[in-house]
């Protein structure tokens, strides 16, 4: 199994080296022609393109999607994605109308891989966007739609339509939407959506009643956690029993709920409450009834983000300014420059007040 993954990365990475290759000199978004004007209540069709399967690459995307609608009030938006959770994600969103599902695996269907290819030809669109900066496969999508404007996006050789200060990957493409549009004339907006899988109150209701069931307090408020993550940026079982301890100690007057993993595995050896399932939107309804969910850079992680729930996101080896959670009082703790002790603290920081205003 261990020589099967190691291909797979191995093939996975080749695949990036050539998708880079052939999209790396692929036009940038264009500057309008002088005189030329948008009308955002005229845009009817808009298309963003982000294939990725990951949950948490796609849960980026809302912000985004949220941006659009609310710019372009008669809109209806396309997804082309891979996989099949973004419908799952973007159920309560009722203007996005059609999402275009790509096999994760694109060289193992390639016929189907091409047949959403060009499906993007197939329907005019008023604005195509790439959903991130550095996706090949979202330029080339971009390039290839049948669309009036295309917002592709390169910080490298389009600086005069980037926000250079902004590096998170859920903001710079709104970012460069806002700004294309300031060249038509338009002002450009300060508040930055945040991520949002857009729970309904019967899901809300329901996650209420899963977490008053595993309370040990029925009388107490709750503190969800996440100890598992893929690869390096897993903490060691020794890392989370300490901090679990501490965690109990400090916030005793609190309930502790650990969320599994689909690998049903805990960091902590199952000492507290936990909650198993593979319903990302039950998983979302669960977190939203807990005052804070602390967890490492993960799609558990960004779904916590989307629940509207204060999130902690532990980083020790990815890019902590590209995937920090940045809304309802949401903050980062970078763990190879901070103690344990810190993190308690900033917990402490965000649940007095809790603030959770999502926008």
């Amino acid at each position: 199994m261990n020589q099967r993954k190691k291909l797979l990365k191995r093939i996975n990475v080749y695949k990036r080296k050539f998708m880079h290759a052939i999209t790396k000199n692929i036009s940038n978004t264009k500057v309008p022609n002088k005189g030329e004007t948008i009308n955002v209540n005229e845009i009817k069709n808009i298309l963003i393109c982000r294939p990725n399967h990951r949950l948490g690459n796609q849960l980026l995307t809302s912000p985004l999607v949220k941006e659009v609608i609310s710019t372009f009030p008669n809109c209806k938006v396309d997804l082309i994605v891979n996989g099949g959770l973004s419908p799952i994600i973007f159920k309560n969103y009722n203007p996005v109308d059609k999402i275009i599902q790509l096999p994760k695996r694109p060289f193992k269907y390639p016929l189907h891989y091409l047949k959403g290819c060009l499906s993007v030809r197939k329907r005019k669109y008023d604005i195509a966007i790439n959903g991130a900066s550095d996706s090949s496969s979202g330029k080339l999508f971009t390039l290839l739609s049948a669309s009036k404007h295309k917002i592709i996006g390169n910080p490298d050789e389009n600086k005069h339509l980037i926000h250079n200060t902004e590096h998170h990957m859920a903001k710079e493409q709104i970012y460069l939407l806002r700004e294309y549009l300031t060249l038509f004339g338009h002002k450009s907006k300060n508040v930055i959506p945040s991520l949002d899988i857009k729970l309904d109150p019967a899901e809300i209701n329901h996650g209420k009643k899963i977490v008053d069931q595993l309370a040990v307090n029925k009388q107490n408020k709750s503190i969800s956690i996440f100890t598992y993550a893929t690869d390096k940026k897993c903490y060691s079982e020794s890392w989370w029993l300490s901090f679990y301890e501490k965690l109990k100690a400090e916030f005793n007057d609190y309930n502790i709920l650990e969320i599994l993993p689909v690998e049903n595995v805990s960091q902590i050896q199952f000492k507290a409450s936990s909650f198993y399932s593979k319903d990302i939107r039950e998983i979302a309804a669960v977190i939203a009834n807990t005052e804070i969910f602390i967890g490492a850079d993960s799609g558990i992680m960004h779904l916590a983000s989307a629940s509207q729930t204060t999130t902690i996101g532990l980083f020790s080896v990815s890019n902590i300014k590209r995937y920090h959670p940045y809304s309802n009082n949401s903050t980062a703790v970078n763990t190879n420059m901070e103690s344990t002790d810190d993190i308690i603290k900033k917990v402490k920081n965000s649940l007095n007040p809790i603030k959770k205003l999502a926008v």
